[in-house]
C-alpha cells in the first residue's frame, strides 16, 4: 500500500513540475544530439518544446490515475 501512495505522489509531482522536467530534458537532449552530430551520427531532431511538456503532464496524470485505481482495488 505504501508503494501505491508513493507512486501517486510521484505522478502528482511529475504533473506539477512537468514544465521544468521537460525543459531540463530538452536541454540535455539538445546537448547530446549536438555531440553525436559532430561525430557524424545521424539522429532525428528533438521534440518540440510544447510537445515535451504535454507528454510529461500526461505521463504524470496517467501514473496518478493508475495508482488511484490500484489503491481503490486494494481497498475494495
Amino acid at each position: 500500500m505504501t508503494v501505491e501512495f508513493a507512486r501517486l505522489v510521484l505522478g502528482l509531482l511529475i504533473s506539477l513540475f512537468h514544465v521544468q522536467l521537460a525543459d531540463f530534458l530538452r536541454e540535455q537532449d539538445l546537448a547530446i544530439a549536438s555531440v553525436l552530430r559532430q561525430r557524424g551520427v545521424p539522429i532525428p531532431g528533438a521534440l518540440p518544446q510544447q510537445a515535451g511538456r504535454d507528454l510529461f503532464f500526461v505521463l504524470g496524470i496517467l501514473v496518478s490515475l493508475l495508482s488511484l485505481f490500484r489503491i481503490w482495488t486494494t481497498l475494495r
